[in-house]
């Protein structure tokens, strides 16, 4: 099954920048392994997984953003170094991080795929803050299109 088939319509990360190096996606066949791999461990749908990969880098493992985040799932260093993720442009580590971080919101919302997604995006204060979604546009298409592509899979 390839990654990114379907999910084209996703943007990348709302403030894309890039590290110096390849500044493209990772074969389809090493990320879906990783994917897998992380998804089997943090009991996390790999569709989620591969959605939010899709909606925050593309696939591209030294992705970037001008609010820092980084890497494939695009993990703030604070994050990051709460999952033990010691390089945050090796996307083995990047990915089994930032699937732990997902598998953790979906608990912290009880299943709530939508508030877990708009945590993951807008932090979990936003959402704590709105009782839902918060009322940032960004926000709220990020949501709407990380929600889509699981649900043509």
């Amino acid at each position: 099954m390839l990654l990114l088939v379907g999910l084209g319509s996703l943007f990348g990360c709302s403030s894309p920048g890039f590290l110096p190096g390849s500044g493209r996606p990772m074969d389809a066949a090493t990320l879906n392994a990783l994917i897998d791999q992380a998804s089997a461990t943090s009991r996390v749908p790999r569709t989620l997984i591969a959605a939010v990969i899709s909606a925050e880098s593309h696939g591209d493992p030294s992705a970037i953003s001008r609010a820092g985040a980084q890497g494939i799932m695009q993990l703030m260093p604070g994050t990051a170094e709460q999952y033990g993720v010691v390089n945050p442009f090796d996307a083995r580590e990047n990915i089994a991080g930032g699937s732990a971080y997902l598998h953790d919101l979906l608990r912290r919302y009880k299943g709530n795929v939508k508030l877990a997604v708009a945590a993951y995006n807008a932090g979990p204060g936003a959402v704590d803050a709105a009782r839902g979604i918060p009322p940032f546009a960004e926000t709220r298409a990020y949501v709407a299109r990380v929600i889509a592509a699981t649900e043509s899979r």
